[in-house]
């Protein structure tokens, strides 16, 4: 559940790019005003800007922001991404409590989300919690979006081959935009302890989303995508390491088997001293 609310928040996101690219907000200027436009905007806006002249153009003021971004927001992708884990090592468990309590009257299914919130608590997992770093990232991410968008020094401005305001012409943003999407998802998705249909489908559509969508966008924005898409990749790789998470679930699974056969062992044992 909590993949597929990752995976559906991911998808609004895209859709709320296309709509801000129809309406064709006002740019954002020293005059605008507001606390959304006047102070988060304009001074997102003035950091890339400001970066934009210490690294050497604008694109890579766009990339070094967008890296700054997501370090600051590291620690709630962490709380996130182990809340996620968690969740994920208790599916089967919940999957069989669901079996168990599947009828649909009301005793049978308070007695589910007992057992379910006594699962969670043995776990340490709290479903909602889970979601609170995603809903303070949303905000932040949205405003460095916009900030881009509606900057026109930055829509106008170079970086190698681009245009920043016009499409990639070579369409080269738009794939890479989309293989790193793929790779964040994929790799993600390489760890769960179950997958099913839907975390597949949508590790596949996304991509195809993002590319088609990043075809009709300028390209501060395609270039914005992939520089944070990238991020989560490396970010994934390092705290979220599916290797490392599978092979510390068969581990963990080798040793509880070990510990059965221990068991199983000394009562064997036992059952042979009292016949002697």
């Amino acid at each position: 559940m909590k993949k597929f609310k990752r995976y559906a928040t991911m998808l609004s996101i895209v859709a709320l790019a296309v709509i801000l690219t129809a309406c064709g907000n006002q740019p954002i200027t020293e005059h605008s005003t507001g606390f959304w436009d006047g102070v988060i905007l304009l001074n997102f806006s003035r950091a890339i800007i400001w970066l934009a002249h210490a690294f050497g153009g604008y694109g890579m003021g766009i990339i070094v922001f967008t890296i700054i971004v997501r370090i600051i927001i590291l620690p709630l992708m962490i709380f996130q991404t182990r809340s996620m884990r968690r969740t994920q090592e208790i599916q089967p468990q919940l999957k069989a409590l669901q079996k168990k309590y599947s009828s649909k009257d009301q005793e049978t299914m308070a007695k589910l989300r007992e057992e379910q919130q006594k699962l969670y608590s043995e776990a340490g997992v709290n479903p909602v919690a889970g979601c609170l770093p995603l809903v303070v990232q949303l905000p932040i991410l949205w405003a460095l979006y916009q900030a881009i968008w509606r900057t026109d020094v930055l829509r106008s401005g170079h970086f190698l081959w681009l245009q920043l305001g016009a499409r990639d012409p070579y369409i080269i943003l738009p794939i890479l935009a989309a293989i790193f999407t793929f790779l964040s998802s994929w790799l993600m998705m390489r760890g769960q302890a179950e997958s099913n249909t839907m975390t597949t489908m949508m590790t596949v559509t996304t991509p195809i989303i993002i590319f088609v969508t990043a075809l009709s966008l300028p390209s501060a924005l395609s270039l914005y995508w992939v520089a944070t898409n990238a991020f989560q990749v490396g970010q994934t790789l390092v705290i979220q390491n599916p290797w490392k998470i599978r092979r510390e679930r068969e581990e963990k699974a080798q040793a509880e088997r070990e510990r059965k056969r221990k068991v199983q062992k000394a009562v064997r044992r036992a059952k042979q001293s009292k016949r002697k």
